[in-house]
């Protein structure tokens, strides 16, 4: 075998040897091929080595650029790119592997089969590195993937080009007319700004003396600026303006409680306690027949002493009753009765269309108290009625001043508007046709951020101008309160006021007839509380009765509706409680406004459902306020009235089945009666 190598190995250039060297003999040609092969087996193995090492750094290099190219591309062309990159590298392995097998075929036609052998077996090993190189790029591009997201996701975000700063915007006013941008500001402080009757400039010496003897000592911020302002234009005469001009309407916006009915009643007494002819002067429309009573008994407690008449249209008394006391005819025509008519608007608009000799043609004073209520009844055309009415005859309209207009004197028709919640939309107001109007409205902000001058009035009415619209004011003795419960906790709640807290002279609010009929008699079957329930329902003398019972303190707990929320003056309410949430911040207002009248204290409670505090909060924020407090009524507390509670509760359904068949047959009972009967059954 060494022989045929060696024979192999020289081939043609055995001859130039056995010419040359032929001193040399077998054995020493033998071991120089030996050496020479080795010499070129270790360089063989050198240029692999390297060839591997280069071959590793171009699989380093392809690998990094692999990355790099991973981490540009998106990640909707990920898949797309490694597919491309996997058969690029397929690619290459193959045509490494050609390469590689033409270069093992030249080397062992050259160098034998041994080195062939070897090269083979390198070969080999190459490939299987290869293989082994991709498979890591596999894992390493899904590796890099999720890598790439976390990158992607870390990024920061876009630079804003340019300069440009995020600017602080600012509030924009609304436009208002300047009547109400700039009104007269009314503190709610009813303790601290008063001024006795004895120093009200220019008012009746006569009426002074009744408010002292009903314990009226001190005039109340918005009477302080109101009854001046009126009596100014009497200064000349009640039935022309002064220095005739027509004189300014007014709207009148203040907290419940706050006197806002004496503003109106001593200005219009005094006007009219001089007059010689009897008219109707002086109209007042307010919207429920309770609180037109009420406004009645005032005026007819300050008209002691003067001939002054006032009548009565609420629709208590038969059509014709009423009619008799309005008008009486007589040779010389019909004569009226009365100088001031206290009504509301459907019984006045009857009288108006079916009265003969009901005459308005006179009127000088038009007061609209609840003034945001009767503005929803505008719709109904009671006050297009009633102008029609005054200027039907040959008293002209209101016009543009001029020469030629004063020659005549002409009696103005000056609107008095009132109320706690009176809206400052101009839309609305413009629906009542008002003439240069003023507004008087209660102060927002605390009293003591605002400077007053010695008549109550704000000093800055400029810097705070438009913030009040849509705002309203609670009297400042107010204390209010929201617990959180549940529906069927809410009974509990208000049985644990009375029962263990000791509550009395409560006016609890419901949002229905049906709801109050309930909570009576549940509250009822407890015992040791007098109970009742005031609603639209009951006659008028009932209410009147029960409403007595309440100020004498013979009463502990009233379950009303709104029908007693607006306007109605009730003696000693200690505490309101909203037993159903109101959606209105205008008859929450209301509500709570029955306590803390006239610069006394009292405290309202709003019970209120989980799902009910995002409206409930949002309500009271837009409004003004927001120094409402939660109440916490304990589990523990509630335990000691669980058993008799759960006890009436199963006797409610039988004396309401009870109380609807009464009701079927047209049977009229009072609601003591009803539940004596349901208890015999």
């Amino acid at each position: 075998m060494a022989l045929f190598s060696v024979s192999r190995y020289m081939g043609d250039e055995a001859t130039a040897i056995d010419k040359n060297q032929k001193e040399l003999t077998a054995s020493e040609i033998l071991e120089k091929i030996k050496s020479e092969a080795k010499q070129r087996k270790a360089e063989r193995e050198s240029k692999s080595k390297k060839a591997i090492e280069n071959d590793n750094t171009t699989t380093n290099n392809k690998l990094s650029k692999e990355v790099s190219d991973v981490e540009d591309i998106s990640s909707g062309s990920r898949k797309k790119k490694k597919k491309r990159r996997t058969e690029n590298e397929t690619t290459e392995v193959d045509e490494t592997s050609s390469k590689k097998k033409k270069k093992k075929k030249h080397k062992s036609d050259e160098n034998g089969e041994e080195m062939q052998q070897k090269t083979e077996n390198a070969m080999d090993e190459e490939e299987n590195l290869l293989d082994e190189s991709a498979v890591d790029l596999k894992g390493k591009e899904e590796v890099d993937v999720g890598d790439d997201t976390d990158v992607m996701d870390g990024e920061k975000k876009f630079p804003v080009l340019g300069n440009f700063q995020q600017k602080v915007v600012q509030k924009v006013n609304r436009v208002l007319p300047d009547w109400l941008a700039n009104p007269n500001v009314i503190t709610a402080d009813l303790k601290s700004t008063t001024l006795p009757v004895g120093k009200m400039t220019g008012l009746d010496p006569d009426l002074v003396v009744q408010l002292q003897e009903n314990n009226i000592s001190h005039f109340f911020p918005v009477q302080m600026q109101v009854i001046p302002m009126l009596l100014d234009t009497l200064s000349v005469g009640g039935m022309v303006g002064k220095a005739g001009y027509w004189p300014s309407d007014i709207c009148v916006s203040a907290p419940t409680g706050s006197g806002k009915t004496l503003a109106f009643v001593l200005p219009i007494i005094q006007a009219l306690k001089g007059r010689v002819h009897r008219q109707v002067c002086a109209l007042v429309v307010l919207p429920v027949k309770d609180l037109a009573v009420q406004v009645f008994k005032v005026f007819q407690t300050y008209i002691k002493g003067s001939d002054l008449k006032v009548g009565l249209l609420t629709g208590q008394k038969a059509f014709k009753l009423e009619q008799q006391t309005l008008v009486r005819r007589s040779l010389r025509g019909y004569q009226s009765l009365v100088d001031i008519i206290i009504a509301t608007p459907g019984r006045l608009v009857d009288h108006i269309n079916q009265t003969p000799g009901f005459d308005l043609s006179g009127l000088r004073f038009l007061v609209i108290d609840e003034a945001d209520k009767m503005m929803e009844l505008v719709k109904q055309d009671w006050l297009v009625r009633v102008e029609n009415a005054v200027y039907k005859s040959t008293r002209p309209q209101p016009e543009i001043l001029t020469a030629q207009s004063c020659l005549k004197p002409r009696i103005p028709l000056q609107k008095l508007l009132f109320s706690a919640t009176l809206s400052q939309n101009p839309e609305n107001l413009q629906q009542l046709n008002l003439f240069l109007p003023k507004l008087f409205t209660s102060l927002v902000k605390p009293a003591s951020s605002v400077c007053e001058d010695a008549t109550g009035q704000s000093a800055d009415t400029e810097e705070n101008q438009g913030e009040f619209v849509g705002k309203y004011t609670t009297p400042q003795g107010l204390s209010e309160y929201f617990v959180e419960c549940t529906a069927a906790t809410k009974p509990l709640i208000i049985l644990h006021y009375l029962h263990n807290l000791m509550f009395t002279n409560v006016l609890c609010f419901v949002n229905s007839v049906e709801s109050a009929h309930r909570l009576y008699h549940l509250i009822r079957l407890m015992g040791g509380k007098e109970v009742r329930e005031f609603s639209s329902g009951l006659q008028t003398n009932r209410r009147k009765r029960i409403l007595k019972e309440f100020s004498k303190g013979q009463i502990d707990i009233i379950i009303c509706t709104d029908a007693m929320a607006r306007g109605m003056d009730i003696d000693n309410v200690k505490f309101v409680i909203s037993y159903d949430q109101t959606h209105n911040i205008k008859t929450y207002i209301h509500r709570v406004g029955r306590t803390a009248r006239a610069g006394k204290v009292g405290t309202a409670i709003t019970l209120l459902q989980n799902k009910e505090f995002y409206h409930f909060k949002k309500m009271t924020r837009e409004a003004g306020k927001s120094r409402i407090k939660e109440q916490k009524v304990s589990e523990e507390s509630l335990e000691p009235i669980v058993p008799a509670f759960k006890k009436a509760l199963e006797e409610v359904p039988q004396i309401l089945k009870v109380s609807n068949l009464m009701t079927r047959v047209g049977l009229q009972r009072d609601s003591d009666t009803q539940g004596k009967a349901a208890r015999e059954s």
